[in-house]
Order: C-alpha cells, then sequence, then structure tokens
C-alpha cells in the first residue's frame, strides 16, 4: 500500500515518476538519516564500554548516586509515548483524524514529561556537584595549569557542611554514596559520559516532539490522511528510534552499579 492514491487531492512531486516512488524514497530516506542516528549512538555506546571496562569502581560507584525511580519512570514514559505514536499512525492512515490528534497529543505530552523529570535529576546534579569537568569544583578557574588535584570538589564541600546537605536533600545514604565517589580518581569520567549521552538524547526528544508538533498541526487541518501519510511514518519511525535509545541509555547507566 501506497501512502498516496492516483485519486487523492495529494499528488507527488514533480521530481518524482510516481505516488510510489515518492514513497519508497521518503522510506529509504528516513531510514538512512536513523542508521546515522544508530551510528552516532552506537559510538557513545563504544566509548562508554570502553571506559566501563577500564575503569568498572568509577562506574559502578556513579551508576549508584544515580535515581534509578527517576530513570524507571521515563521509561515508562517513553514506553508509553511509543504506543500513543504507534496509534497516532494507525488512526492517520484509517482517517480517523481527531482520535490521531489526540494520541498526538498524549505523545508530546510524554516527552513533555520526560524532560520534565530530567530537569530534576540535572537540577539535582549541580547542586550536589555530580558533574563533569570544571563544574564540579567550588572554583571552577582552580584547575587551571594542572593544579586539579588541590581544588576543593563541590561534593567534598557539601560533605563537610550539614547545612549544605539539608538545602540539598541529601541524606546520610546519599552522602555515603558521594564519599565513596570522590574517594576514586577519574571519579567525573562517568558524569562525563551520562550528562553527554542523556543531553544528547534529551535534545532528540524535543526535536522529535516539534516533529510531533507539526505533524499534529496537519493532522487538524486535514493535510494526512488515508491517502498520504508519509510523513506521519517518518515521524513515527524517528520517535521510536529516540525511544529505542534509552532502552539502552537506562540499564547502562542506571542500572550498572
Amino acid at each position: 500500500m501506497t501512502s498516496v492514491s492516483s485519486t487523492s487531492e495529494f499528488h507527488h512531486q514533480h521530481h518524482f515518476k510516481s505516488a510510489e516512488h515518492q514513497y519508497a524514497s521518503s522510506k529509504q530516506g528516513i531510514w538512512l538519516f536513523l542508521c546515522t542516528e544508530i551510528l552516532m549512538f552506537g559510538g557513545l555506546f563504544v566509548g562508554y564500554l570502553i571506559y566501563h571496562s577500564l575503569y568498572p569502581a568509577v562506574f559502578k560507584n556513579g551508576s549508584e548516586t544515580l535515581n534509578w525511580k527517576m530513570g524507571a519512570v521515563n521509561t515508562i514514559v517513553l514506553l508509553v509515548s511509543s504506543f500513543t505514536m504507534a496509534a497516532a499512525i494507525n488512526y492517520v492512515q484509517r482517517g480517523l483524524h481527531k482520535i490521531a490528534s489526540i494520541m498526538l497529543i498524549l505523545t508530546i505530552a510524554c516527552a513533555a514529561a520526560f524532560m520534565v523529570i530530567k530537569y530534576f535529576e540535572y537540577t539535582h546534579k549541580f547542586h550536589v556537584g555530580t558533574v563533569p569537568g570544571k563544574f564540579s569544583l567550588v572554583d571552577p578557574t582552580c584547575g587551571s595549569g594542572g593544579k586539579r588535584t588541590e581544588c576543593e570538589t563541590k561534593i567534598g564541600a557539601l560533605l563537610k557542611s550539614e547545612e549544605l546537605r539539608h538545602a540539598n536533600h541529601v541524606d546520610a545514604e546519599e552522602a555515603a554514596r558521594l564519599q565513596t565517589v570522590i574517594s576514586r580518581p577519574k571519579w567525573e569520567m562517568f558524569y562525563g559520559f551520562y550528562f553527554i549521552m542523556t543531553g544528547l538524547h534529551g535534545v532528540h526528544v524535543v526535536a522529535g516532539a516539534c516533529m510531533i508538533f507539526w505533524i499534529l498541526i496537519k493532522t487538524l487541518r486535514r493535510k494526512v490522511g488515508p491517502e498520504y501519510y508519509t510523513p506521519v511514518e517518518g515521524v513515527g519511525l524517528f520517535w521510536h528510534v529516540v525511544d529505542l535509545v534509552w532502552i539502552y541509555l537506562f540499564p547502562l547507566l542506571y542500572l550498572v552499579g
């Protein structure tokens, strides 16, 4: 089945031989694009596995400071969004624009919920000091000139002050884990991987939500339907890959400890 019928108001672009040619080319194009996405994240996964094998204790200690419950909730949120996106594609193909729009709105809501949870995760880490590079230091300029070992970390300052621990909602159990983290050299390495991998994934979530909103507008305006649903399928494929990447990120980052 093609996404454009010869009798509909939707006509293929002039540089394609037919509607079927346009549909096949579009699907091939999106799959090629998704292959580049997989290659990009694949490189990060390979790097993660290499350094994890070299510094297993660093990655174990770092993983134990992450909030796996928030990660699990985000996993469920994205799984639900995959279902609503697939349902939206099905309803568009069947010409049920109203319910398709509802499914798209729910998908966008799931994306927003995911990012809100990541916001709370990120802000806590910045306040506590479980961040990579100079941002983990009380004085970011202290590490210049190769004198990083002489600098005080935010975690170290936090552990010395009961007032800071209370202000940042750090209980005794978390404090013990933070102490274990900074007891290892190069402990910031884990958080470097964490922020790069989850940050890049977050950018894709936002981009995907924007594209789904674009599809929502087209659906409300009846610009897609049983005769033409190529962009809906394309965006849906992208969203499923974004969800799939998180399925790998969650156990690698949150459960490795």
